[in-house]
């Protein structure tokens, strides 16, 4: 039964073969574990007696990101195939499915730019991305809305949104926490992320439009845009350089203990958001090879970009650039300049 409705078990190919909408259906595994494909790319697993997690993975959100869909499509498989027994709910998102066609990061905007509802300003929604980003967000809530306990109030929110960068890292696998308007991050976050060979965070410091800081400011769920590694094409990931990632992932899956330590600040690389450079003209350009990594660094007083008139030089020592994109839209984010920081005073 199960591989009439998705052949093989197979739900990358499901979502792939679908890029524009499925119908809703729903099927339960020998193991009772309840099976419900709500849309393309989007499946939510809810356990027999689950636990009082609630746990969102996504990828796809660019399309070209081809690492954290293969982990996700794999994770989605075993389950399918009973060979990854969930404990806790969770719902898989591939974020969007036309750009994961394409192999492109985007087919006509920026979809992690979209959430919080930016996806019906401005323009309003006249693509495909704004129809999407808007679907994410009532999916999210739906997931964390409907659950077979009752009490919402005992239940504990994630959302790991799965990335790979552009270009490379001197760091290779990073993870950015979205701003918490003064909530304290949490240690066994941290050590999670230690878990998954992430010893680097970037701690936003305001709002944004990106999908972990929707998680996390609208259902109060710890979320992180995690980044692992660099953007490849399908096939040509080595996929060993994932196994922590991935072995904690399932694990957090099956709620059994992740090979995690207590949290050590001194083993953590941490950084918060200095300034934001904003792309205010076509004439916007990096001073800098294309191959410079993020988390790069230069002495003060360094070019850094121009925007017509407009200079942009380090400003302090230890300031380093982070995610430049000369191509972004006018009025997005071109790059991010980052400087050391300390979590010691804010911790819970």
């Amino acid at each position: 039964m199960l591989t009439q409705l998705i052949p093989a078990a197979d739900f990358l190919k499901l979502t792939l073969d679908n890029p524009d909408g499925l119908a809703p259906f729903q099927f339960t595994l020998d193991n009772g574990t309840s099976v419900q494909v709500w849309d393309s790319g989007v499946i939510c697993f809810e356990p027999y007696g689950a636990t009082n997690e609630d746990v969102v993975l996504s990828c796809g959100v660019h399309g070209n990101e081809t690492a954290p869909i293969e982990i996700c499509a794999a994770i989605v498989k075993d389950i399918l195939n009973e060979r990854l027994a969930p404990s806790v709910r969770l719902l898989v998102l591939f974020g969007n499915p036309p750009a994961i066609n394409a192999g492109s990061r985007e087919i006509t905007e920026n979809l992690n730019r979209l959430f919080s509802g930016h996806h019906s300003k401005g323009a309003g929604l006249i693509n495909a991305e704004r129809r999407r980003a808007k679907a994410l967000e009532q999916y999210v809530s739906q997931f964390y809305q409907q659950s077979r306990v009752t009490n919402q109030a005992t239940r504990n929110r994630s959302l790991y949104d799965l990335h790979t960068a552009i270009r490379g890292s001197r760091f290779e696998k990073f993870a950015v926490c979205p701003f918490l308007h003064g909530k304290p991050w949490r240690k066994a976050e941290f050590a999670f992320l230690a878990a998954c060979d992430v010893h680097t965070v970037l701690l936003m410091q305001t709002p944004a439009t990106t999908f972990s800081y929707y998680a996390s400011n609208e259902h109060e769920a710890h979320s992180f845009t995690i980044e692992l590694g660099k953007v490849k094409p399908f096939g040509q990931n080595d996929m060993a350089r994932f196994g922590r990632a991935d072995s904690s992932l399932r694990a957090l899956i099956r709620n059994e203990p992740v090979k995690a330590g207590a949290f050590d600040a001194e083993k953590f690389n941490m950084y918060k958001v200095y300034r934001s450079i904003v792309k205010q003209t076509q004439d916007f350009k990096l001073h800098f090879a294309n191959d410079i990594e993020n988390f790069t660094s230069y002495p003060p007083g360094t070019l850094l970009a121009t925007d017509g008139d407009i200079e942009y030089r380090v400003e302090q020592e230890g300031e380093a650039l982070i995610f430049p994109n000369a191509k972004v839209a006018i009025g997005q984010r071109a790059m991010l300049m980052v400087v050391p920081a300390s979590v010691a005073d804010n911790l819970a």
